[in-house]
């Protein structure tokens, strides 16, 4: 070897990056608009050479809308989008039950295809963008980073990024070469979705269940009025406005025409969930870790989800403000709402497939449930993911005889507003001035970068403490409860 000579420069050159987001559907483009919204740089890339098209997955409940709102993108969703107000459930016999959602509990119905355009266009003004026709070949983690080796327009690529999140959709590739099992079945249940214009269709402001002794076909109004119609159908069913027709006249209520169509086709699903949903410094998310049966259009809400419970720690971990541990909770918490979706929509699809007998015995419960109020008080926020809920740790107290909300569930309305950008808020029950809120306040002046403080003018005293996505840490009134949740906050500090 001639040591006069400069050694060869490496003819693949690394990029180093914080994060590597695999994967620009709405989940991976939503993970992005987050952690650039934070001053974090996140690399997307996506083996696709041009946007998703189609409507896909359209409807949006409202815990993701709040996520909409943070990301600042919710103005123009509510422009292009149609609000839903009410569910209708249309019994065989003539009934009629028209659930009023209220505003909390009222989803948007927006073509999967604008939520992308939607977020891209927002990353673009957070100073990110897409790299796109890139394909990720090999990911290699360790203790220190991960490898990305890539390929793509320009050829081979390497990017050593500190975190990887994998948004890479039901097929997942991240999941695949990591070798982590999708555990799960296929769901026997062959589904005709179809879109387009439909005479004679009921009120555009309701997603309408027509539930019929001969099967169940779901209704749905989408924006520049067109219609969705999805059915479970025997396989072999014409993909045709003939075999659409057929449906509506044997499970609708009579009246609705095809006028045209935009799409029609058939689809199965899967109800499945990773058997991890981290390795390392590698995050699962989205489809790539979950999916289940369309119904009740839980699908892209809970791969949301998934990004607005990642980011707040991962940005807090990345900046210095959070304990690396508060990343162990991100795998516990959203396979625990993984389950609960799966669970709910499996019921969900038997519920609207049984025969004829079951389907009188459906339709009456159904009746008795609407005059009791259930529909609306329970099965209204169960549809919107309000109850979707974390493992809970130690139960909260009571005040006044009346339970505070317990750890692990979503924040209570009377909370006001939500927690500011990556700091827990403690917010403090009764009389201004008292025992509560001097105690909360003090407490969050011990750890200002981590804690605000608010004070509520309700119940005895006591308080709740919210994490930065909303959810609640603690809470309580007992000075156990109060040394449990300074204890909560110094350990999610970073030493």
């Amino acid at each position: 070897m001639n040591f006069d000579e400069p050694p060869e420069a490496d003819p693949q050159m690394t990029d180093k990056t914080e994060v590597v987001i695999v994967g620009a559907g709405p989940v991976g483009l939503a993970a992005a608009c987050a952690l650039w919204q934070r001053g974090i740089s996140a690399c997307v890339l996506e083996a696709q050479e041009s946007p998703h098209r189609g409507s896909r997955a359209v409807q949006l409940h409202a815990p993701t809308l709040r996520i909409f709102r943070e990301l600042g993108i919710l103005d123009e969703a509510e422009r292009r989008g149609l609000r839903i107000r009410a569910n209708e459930y249309h019994l065989a016999g003539g009934r009629t039950l028209r659930i009023e959602l209220g505003a909390v509990n009222e989803p948007l119905m927006l073509p999967q295809e604008i939520t992308c355009e939607l977020l891209e266009r927002r990353l673009g003004e957070l100073g990110g963008h897409v790299e796109r026709g890139v394909e990720v070949t090999k990911i290699i983690p360790n203790d220190e980073v991960v490898i990305v080796e890539t390929e793509g327009p320009a050829g081979a690529g390497r990017i050593e990024s500190d975190w990887l999140v994998a948004a890479d959709g039901v097929r997942s590739r991240t999941r695949e070469q990591l070798g982590i099992d999708f555990a799960g079945s296929p769901v026997p249940v062959n589904f005709l979705l179809a879109e387009g214009r439909i005479e004679g269709r009921p009120a555009d402001d309701a997603v309408h269940y027509f539930l019929g002794l001969a099967g169940s076909v779901v209704f749905a109004s989408m924006p520049g009025e067109r219609v969705r119609v999805s059915a479970a159908v025997p396989v072999g069913h014409p993909l045709t406005e003939e075999g659409v027709q057929q449906i509506l006249d044997e499970r609708g209520p009579g009246g609705l025409r095809v006028a045209s169509l935009d799409m029609v086709n058939n689809f199965s699903s899967q109800e499945r969930i990773a058997a991890r949903l981290r390795e390392g410094r590698v995050f699962l998310a989205g489809d790539a870790a979950h999916t289940h049966s369309p119904l009740g259009g839980q699908g892209l809400n809970l791969g949301l989800q998934d990004v607005h419970n990642l980011v707040w720690k991962l940005a807090g971990v990345i900046k210095g403000t959070l304990d690396p541990t508060v990343l162990d909770s991100y795998e516990p918490e959203r396979r625990y709402a993984a389950e609960q979706i799966v669970r709910n929509t499996h019921q969900f699809l038997k519920v609207f497939t049984l025969g004829p007998t079951a389907a009188r015995v459906r339709n009456t419960a159904w009746s008795a449930l609407e005059s009791l109020g259930l529909l609306r008080r329970w099965f209204a926020p169960l549809l919107a993911g309000w109850r979707v809920r974390y493992p809970a740790g130690r139960p909260a107290g009571r005040l006044g005889g009346r339970r505070l909300p317990e750890p692990g569930t979503r924040s209570p309305h009377w909370t006001a507003s939500p927690p500011a950008q990556d700091r827990y808020r403690l917010v403090t029950l009764g009389r201004t001035g008292h025992g509560a809120e001097r105690r909360g306040r003090a407490l969050a002046e011990l750890r200002p970068e981590l804690v605000s403080h608010g004070h509520v003018r309700k119940g005895g005293g006591g308080f709740v403490l919210l994490r930065p996505d909303g959810y609640v840490a603690a809470g309580g009134a007992t000075r156990a409860d109060w040394e449990r949740a300074a204890r909560l906050l110094a350990e999610a500090a970073a030493s």
